[in-house]
This record gives structure tokens, sequence and C-alpha cells, in this order.
């Protein structure tokens, strides 16, 4: 069975710093191959101004963070969904935050750019987040065939909008969800483990959601609890509040055992109107 990992991070606006912390966990990872890890959103900086992310922004396929997460997947022989990072886009004065797909041998073999985009009040340090301000949202689904099966890629907020990933499932069947995020303290603390939980149960598929934690540089407060869920929504794996890492397993037989005994994608009346 392959092994399914997420790394919780408390990420800084040092970059070398955040990629360091990414090398050293990834020293503790389990034996058995192959190996998915995914990291969280905004993985190799957050915490400083919104506008900082222009000045680690890459063009996709070429810059020192991509480089660098090439190297890492090589070295340790594992697939790596790599949170969300700021790539240049055609939009003048934006960028899109994209999560970005490395194969073992240090590849990208597909990218995400994150649709729906936070721009919401909140009762914290922050209140008011405006994400649009400088991300330009993506518009297309990814789910990708990898040696752990079907996987769909999101982040974050996009956890709350359940069509999307009816509309994925119906795209090519989720065998995995990966979901980078940083949720804050207030919402997750609300709705977390309920979200997950819940896309995990409706698409039949293992969940595996990588958070930031704790009080970032600029005040901004995320909730944790990284976690791996299986298809019938049991928690696997999780992390309350400290950086680190969990895995767990993937069991093609659960997922094929759950699906014919309970067949929701065939019996969803309402499949027309998603894709």
């Amino acid at each position: 069975m392959a092994n399914i990992v997420a790394i919780q991070m408390t990420s800084t606006p040092d970059v070398a710093e955040n990629l360091q912390f990414v090398e050293q966990q990834l020293l503790d990872l389990p034996a058995q191959r192959p190996c998915l890890v995914v990291l969280p959103e905004c993985f190799a900086c957050f915490g400083a101004e919104d506008n900082k992310a222009f000045d680690i922004a890459e063009v996709k396929g070429n810059g020192p963070v991509q480089d660098r997460l090439s190297e890492l997947a090589k070295e340790f022989n594992v697939w790596i969904v790599a949170g969300s990072f700021p790539l240049l886009c055609k939009t003048p004065n934006k960028y899109t935050a994209s999560c970005l797909l490395f194969n073992n041998l240090g590849e990208i073999i597909d990218e995400y750019q994150k649709i729906h985009l936070f721009d919401v009040t909140v009762s914290d340090n922050t209140g008011t987040y405006k994400e649009s301000r400088f991300t330009q949202a993506g518009n297309s689904l990814t789910v990708v065939s990898t040696p752990f099966g079907n996987l769909g890629l999101a982040v974050c907020y996009d956890i709350r909008f359940a069509a999307m990933f009816v509309a994925m499932s119906q795209q090519m069947p989720m065998d995995v969800l990966a979901l980078p995020a940083a949720f804050t303290q207030q919402t997750g603390l609300a709705h977390w483990q309920s979200l997950l939980a819940a896309r995990a149960i409706e698409n039949q598929c293992y969940l595996i959601a990588a958070d930031q934690t704790g009080i970032h540089a600029n005040q901004r407060q995320t909730y944790g609890h990284s976690c791996i869920i299986s298809p019938w929504g049991e928690v696997l794996a999780n992390l309350p509040t400290d950086t680190g890492l969990i895995h767990s397993q993937i069991n093609h037989n659960l997922l094929d055992d759950i699906r014919s005994k309970m067949p929701v994608h065939q019996h969803n009346q309402f499949r027309s109107q998603l894709v």
C-alpha cells in the first residue's frame, strides 16, 4: 500500500527557512514507497505583507523554489503536492495561487490554480481578508492519474464548495484528494473537521489536509489540525497544533468495497447539472 503524508508548518516570510523545515521533515518519512507528501498552502512564504509574494513569484517550471522541490522529490523518492505558491501570470499585478504536483523524478506533472479566493471577514487578528487583491483565480479542475490512484488537487477555501468536488469526481473518480490549507483559527475551530469529513464521505476518497498552524510573523493565526481521513470519514491521523508530519496508507480494497456497497456516484440524480 502507498504511504500518504501531510506536513504541518508555521511558515515564516523566510523562504530558505521554510524549505529547510520541509527537508527536515522528509528525513522522518516512512520507508515504504510510493509516498505522497502534501505541503500546506503558502508553505514557502507566509506571514509577510500580501505583496511580498511578488518578490518570490516564479514562472512555472523555472525558479529556485521549484528547483529545490524538484531536488527534494528526487532525493527522497517521493511525490510532492506543493501546497500553493505564487506563479506569474498574464494578468497585470497579479499571480496565481498554484498547487504544483511533482513526481519522484522531480518533474512537474500538473498544476492546480486556486479557484475560490478568500475574500471574507473573520473575527480574528486580521479581520478582513481580500485574497483577490493580488491573486488571479483559476478556472480549471485538476484530477490526475498517479501511483496512488486518481489524485484531486484543491486549496483551502475550496473545501467549502461541495459541487466543485462532485464535478471533479465526474471528470475522473477521485481516490485521493489533497488539500493544502492555511485555515484561520476561528473558521478552523468552527468548520475544519466537518468540512473535511463531509468531502471525504461524499466523494468516497481519502483526504489529505495539510494546514498551517500557530501565530505567524504578521500575527495571523492559523488552525493546524492537519489530518488524513478515510473514504468512510474516519480520521486516520491527526496533528493538532504542533509542526511536523503525519502519515497513513491507502487501502484500495477499502475504496472498492465502500463504492460497491454504496454506489453514490451512480445514484446521484443531479450529475448532469454539475459537469
